[in-house]
């Protein structure tokens, strides 16, 4: 697993790092049954804090991509190529809804938006 954390970005050192392994996840370089580093041994190859690094997890055993087992650690979650499926559109959309806000805000119309995305796609 390569995850690297930015200190220049704004997001949350605990948001990069929960979106980077779910990333992972959805494009299938983690699997599901595949143990992931034990929060310490992660949080030390990183350099940031395991309250930190305990967050990122705690979150995604909360959005049901990992399961933690007591003295067992961590690991990807049986999931559906449903789920997966759901969740990756769910992101899309947000990012889409990020977009169209922000056309919102610059007056671009919807013609104008679909062009750029057709030129860049």
């Amino acid at each position: 697993m390569n995850i690297k954390i930015s200190i220049s970005d704004t997001t949350p050192i605990y948001e990069q790092l929960k979106n980077q392994i779910k990333k992972a996840i959805f494009l299938g370089e983690l699997k599901s049954g595949d143990m992931l580093p034990s929060i310490r041994q992660l949080a030390k190859a990183l350099k940031i804090s395991v309250i930190t690094t305990k967050r990122a997890y705690d979150d995604l055993e909360a959005e049901n991509f990992i399961i933690s087992k007591q003295g067992k650690g961590s690991y990807v979650s049986e999931q559906s190529i449903e789920f997966i499926k759901e969740k990756r559109k769910t992101l899309i959309e947000e990012k889409i809804t990020e977009l169209i806000n922000l056309c919102k805000t610059y007056s671009i119309e919807k013609s104008e938006l679909m062009y750029m995305i057709d030129l860049l796609f």
